[in-house]
């Protein structure tokens, strides 16, 4: 499985931003035979046809059967993650120095990302030769920003007190001590595109290190955006290795944007785009809302994304009973007050399929004295009424420019997931 492996470092590196993630994710599709709709388009769907769309930063794939399907298999991920974004007037001067002003997108774990090698990410929208708005994705690794800590001897007591952030002075990355020039960002992209002027852009700071095995034997994986780049790997690994389809089954793979920053948006989980999806294969497959109602009672959703594994340096942080290892299996993740979707109705059918295939599993729930995090979980079961897990790998380092894993739980991860679709 080494090869699986090694394209996840790939996708990883390929992906720095959700919209290069959907867009690495429709190519791939595309090699698969599956076929590109375009929300605006009228669509023709068939029996037994694979398709995918795309809004903004999201994007949705899902094979059709050939019978009028009795229920759906979900595999839902996200495709954002915690980061530093460009303001629209970036360029902020100070003597000879200039830099640029970010906002903070998400919570990232902030000290991560001092003294770090930055480049810029994301998409631009611009003027093009034929006076015509033209959007194009960048990734300007032509000229490498850093956000400078202070020094130790301007800070005696940060390593008692720990690295306290503002996050308005603290985090513009340095951009150059030689030129101040405002225009300095559209100077840059002019590196890589050629127009007539800039009209707008979503850029982001990431991290240049690529992805890198770690660990006395290689069995890590140390990556910016493991949180979630992993499950959505896995998930499309597992939707396009199926041979042979459910014939009543609607098996699709969502890879859904801004969940980092509570998944109500355009294309978020929280938005019609999952509802407009059915309600449009509905109308083609001449499935009425009693049959789409029952259907969906009939249906599984796994919410996929990352978990807290135990920290050597921090035991304290997790329950003793619940504290998920590296290297030790996929984590089911619970919590009393609904910020994760499982249930018992939703948790039974994943426990049994990883006793068949004797997968390791564990099981998370934060300590009763620590707030907990959430997913899209929780928003998918609401807004689809369709039972709903919550499961993922566990990892360390989780929001930080520099997340850990260990290899073998995603291997785990993908082959329950490719059992789940083969077996419909």
């Amino acid at each position: 499985m080494t090869h699986i492996l090694a394209d996840l470092k790939v996708f990883l590196e390929t992906a720095p931003t959700s919209w290069h993630a959907v867009q690495e994710i429709g190519n791939r599709l595309a090699l698969h035979n599956f076929q590109p709709l375009e929300d605006i388009d009228k669509w023709k769907l068939k029996p037994g046809g694979k398709y995918f769309t795309i809004r903004g930063g999201s994007l949705c794939a899902f094979s059709l059967p050939k019978k009028p399907p009795k229920q759906a298999l979900i595999l839902a991920s996200h495709t954002d993650s915690c980061a530093l974004k460009l303001k629209p007037l970036p360029s902020y001067l100070l003597q000879n120095m200039t830099s640029f002003g970010v906002e903070v997108y998400g919570s990232p774990l902030l000290s991560s990302w001092l003294n770090r090698d930055l480049v810029l990410a994301g998409r631009v929208v611009v003027l093009n030769e034929d006076q015509q708005p033209e959007e194009n994705l960048v990734i300007l690794d032509d000229a490498t920003f850093m956000i400078p800590q202070l020094a130790i001897h301007l800070d005696r007591e940060i390593n008692e007190k720990g690295v306290i952030l503002n996050k308005q002075e603290h985090l513009c990355p340095l951009v150059s001590v030689s030129s101040q020039e405002e225009n300095i960002l559209e100077k840059l992209l002019r590196r890589q595109l050629s127009f007539q002027k800039l009209l707008s852009f979503d850029l982001f700071l990431v991290p240049q290190e690529p992805a890198r095995f770690i660990g006395l034997n290689n069995e890590m994986l140390a990556s910016y955006r493991i949180d979630n780049l992993l499950s959505a790997h896995a998930s499309l690994a597992a939707l396009v290795s199926c041979k042979n389809p459910s014939s009543d089954q609607l098996q699709m793979a969502l890879f859904l944007d801004h969940e980092e920053v509570g998944s109500h948006s355009l294309e978020g989980a929280g938005s019609s785009f999952l509802q407009d999806l059915l309600q449009r294969i509905s109308y083609h497959l001449e499935l009425d809302v009693e049959a789409l109602i029952r259907m969906k009672n009939h249906s599984l959703c796994l919410s996929i994304d990352m978990a807290h594994a135990l920290n050597p340096n921090y035991i304290d942080k997790h329950d003793p009973h619940h504290q998920p290892l590296l290297n030790k299996g996929i984590v089911i993740k619970y919590n009393a007050n609904q910020k994760y979707a499982s249930q018992a109705i939703s948790v039974a059918p994943i426990v049994h399929a990883c006793h068949n295939l004797n997968l390791n599993y564990q099981s998370f729930v934060s300590r009763s004295d620590l707030p907990c995090g959430s997913t899209i979980g929780p928003i998918m079961a609401a807004n689809l009424g369709i039972n709903t897990i919550d499961i993922g790998c566990p990892q360390l380092s989780m929001h930080s420019t520099r997340e850990l894993i260990a290899c073998q739980d995603y291997l785990d991860l993908l082959h329950l997931l490719s059992y789940l679709v083969q077996e419909g």
